[in-house]
């Protein structure tokens, strides 16, 4: 007689880092027989990969955690697991608050599921917590996309801004060796895969913690001088990176940038405040006026360049004067997309504990008039695709309209146009933009044969 497989659910929250983590996992988990199942209600085995940069994220897990422990107290053999920051930041907290969890485990866990499983197999409730040096991955990841793949190069933080948990539930900078992460993405490309993204919490710090300098003293190993060694793997048509950090961010990058005709023209560059006092605040490492020249250094080398970032508003102490600097800075830029939330104190943060915390109405309103002002400034940058021919990536069909499909540019705008989905999916096409919106684009194919 044979018995169906056991099926698993994964439920992410929060950043590319967590969705690449978690596509790891579901990898491991299917290499012991697990079978993917879209309804959480129909698997014996589920995990959150949570995330506690935000108040309301961290919320969310507890409502789902109360609603599948339940479930378990009918249904022993269920298996349920919280992974990611929350878990890392909670331990065994999270155990006492629900007594029904099987596993807790922090991001540097990843890649030991299977062993920490076979452990909870044995009868234990196991919280995997402690730093450990990060182990390379020989499981496959069960990637989400077919055409598009997140390849981690570094792990961990070692920043100090105030008001992130990131180095306490992440651990230290790890930076994976130029040679593993080349086999990775050679794998990738023989996969058909088009696109990689390579990731880090702090991309910029990349091979600082790796061994070797040369004649003139320079680390041998950063972000720019991995850029170089990766961007001839076959295959691969297109390399982005995420995320970067103003302190680290180099001219020498942006040449590289300039130079490799694989790297995307699109930087993704938070700033999270345009007021001097309020990101020293932060323990941000940088002036609002370095942030500029960067940017300025960037367009003086690819006048077109796609800049998005990441702001917070309502930070402890923030004046509408110091918020009104943040608003110029965006004003003056003209991001072609803002990540933007408002401040929200997390644990074991310094920021959490300061008295001169703003009240939630002034957050908010601070919020929603920035991001008027972004829409409005998006809408304006996103006239230049007008009439113009731009080539897209085709990721997937318009769950919106079937006989549509939709793919990014290399500024990375989502982009819309008729055609056959089968056809087309993987493949580098010429569109001409007809109509554009403040964070898409809409248009006609040239030809579909590929570029």
């Amino acid at each position: 007689m044979t018995t169906s497989p056991r099926r698993y659910h994964i439920t992410t929250f929060g950043c590319q880092m967590n969705k690449a983590d978690s596509e790891r996992m579901a990898g491991i988990l299917e290499d012991m027989g697990f079978e993917w199942s879209e309804d959480p209600n129909d698997a014996s085995l589920i995990l959150y990969n949570t995330c506690t940069i935000r108040d309301n994220a961290e919320q969310k897990v507890y409502s789902y955690l109360g609603r599948q422990a339940k479930r378990k107290q009918e249904q022993a053999d269920l298996t349920l697991i919280v992974a990611g920051c929350v878990a890392q930041q909670e331990g065994e907290a999270l155990l006492r608050r629900v007594p029904e969890l099987d596993l807790v485990m922090g991001p540097q866990h990843a890649n030991r599921l299977k062993d920490l499983l076979e452990q909870v197999g044995d009868g234990n409730q196991i919280v995997a917590t402690e730093p450990i040096h990060i182990v390379e991955d020989i499981t496959k990841p069960r990637r989400d996309s077919t055409v598009t793949a997140w390849v981690n190069v570094i792990y961990g933080c070692n920043e100090r801004c105030t008001y992130c948990v990131v180095p306490n539930v992440r651990g230290v900078e790890q930076s994976r060796t130029p040679e593993a992460i080349r086999a990775e993405m050679a794998e990738l490309g023989q996969q058909g895969y088009k696109e990689i993204t390579l990731l880090g919490q702090n991309i910029d710090a990349y091979g600082r913690d790796l061994p070797g300098v040369t004649e003139s003293g320079r680390h041998q190993h950063t972000l720019t001088d991995l850029l170089y060694y990766v961007h001839d793997v076959p295959s691969i048509e297109r390399i982005r990176f995420a995320t970067s950090h103003p302190r680290y961010f180099t001219e020498r990058l942006i040449r590289a940038c300039k130079e490799l005709p694989k790297v995307c023209e699109h930087f993704h560059i938070p700033f999270q405040s345009g007021d001097n006092d309020i990101l020293k605040a932060m323990a941000r490492g940088y002036t609002q006026e370095k942030y500029r020249r960067i940017i300025d250094t960037i367009r003086d080398y690819m006048p077109d360049a796609s800049i998005s970032a990441d702001a917070i508003v309502g930070f402890p102490g923030e004046t509408e004067a110091q918020f009104e600097n943040t608003l110029k800075l965006v004003e003056d830029i003209e991001f072609d997309q803002l990540n933007t939330a408002a401040y929200s104190p997390r644990p074991g943060t310094p920021a959490a504990l300061w008295e001169n915390q703003l009240s939630e109405e002034v957050k908010s309103d601070r919020l929603q008039r920035l991001n008027h002002l972004v829409s409005i400034k998006a809408a304006a940058r996103s006239q230049r695709y007008f009439g113009r021919i731009e080539e897209v990536l085709v990721e997937d069909q318009n769950p919106k309209d079937s006989s549509q499909v939709m793919g990014r540019t290399r500024g990375n705008r989502l982009t819309f146009f008729s055609g056959d989905i089968n056809q087309l999916k993987g493949q580098l096409v010429k569109v001409k933009i007809t109509e554009v919106r403040a964070f898409s684009l809409t248009g006609e194919a040239l030809t579909l044969a590929p570029c």
